[in-house]
């Protein structure tokens, strides 16, 4: 029909009345909503306004009728979207399922989330390449802790002092379980460190030859 009565729908859920029209319950060709409004093989009664009867909870169907609005999920602070995905599930609303499945997701995540492990390095450095070290630390590595161990070696005319450096860097993991990009930098770091202590290695082999 033509006009305002073909347009507009009253649902009845749960005892609240809903208006909305014809095109926003369309929205979704495969709802049981959708399906009530072009009279697809569902026997629905109605009040006596005619409205059509849906025994449900009315507290959930607001963003249901929402979302078929404008696309968006919006819950006020203390609805639990575990309600909404119900409800979505028995209106059979795909993208509103998926929306909220993927939030409730992500707050899992965010709750079993694991903390920042620490990586620790030992560095063996003379006391001639501390400002060096000092110059090249980058990407979160930062000094733990730094140890004169005495001279070991006689480098030249002089005793050149021995530190042991120790320094830390936090890694976070990402929902997949491989590193973040903080730790992909980290290996790159580590892998510096560890060329800088293969370099300082082979040089004390050469000066003890």
């Amino acid at each position: 029909a033509a006009g305002g009565w073909g347009k507009w729908v009253r649902l009845n859920v749960g005892g609240t009345v809903f208006l909305t029209t014809r095109q926003t319950l369309c929205r979704e060709q495969k709802s049981f909503l959708s399906r009530l409004c072009q009279g697809e093989e569902l026997q629905s009664d109605r009040d006596e306004t005619g409205a059509y009867l849906i025994d449900r909870d009315p507290t959930y169907f607001g963003p249901i009728l929402n979302f078929l609005r404008h696309g968006k999920l919006v819950l006020d602070k203390d609805m639990a979207e575990e309600g909404v995905l119900e409800e979505a599930e028995f209106y059979n609303i795909g993208p509103l399922i998926r929306i909220i499945k993927d939030r409730m997701e992500e707050k899992d995540y965010t709750v079993t989330q694991v903390p920042p492990k620490h990586v620790y390095r030992v560095l063996q450095c003379q006391e001639e390449e501390l400002t060096q070290m000092v110059s090249t630390m980058s990407d979160g590595w930062r000094f733990e802790q730094l140890v004169n161990i005495g001279s070991s070696y006689n480098y030249g005319s002089e005793d050149q002092a021995e530190f042991l450096c120790v320094v830390s860097k936090e890694l976070h993991s990402s929902p997949n379980g491989l590193s973040s990009e903080s730790s992909r930098k980290t290996k790159s770091t580590e892998e510096q460190l560890e060329e800088q202590q293969q370099q300082e290695e082979e040089v004390e082999e050469v000066e003890v030859e």
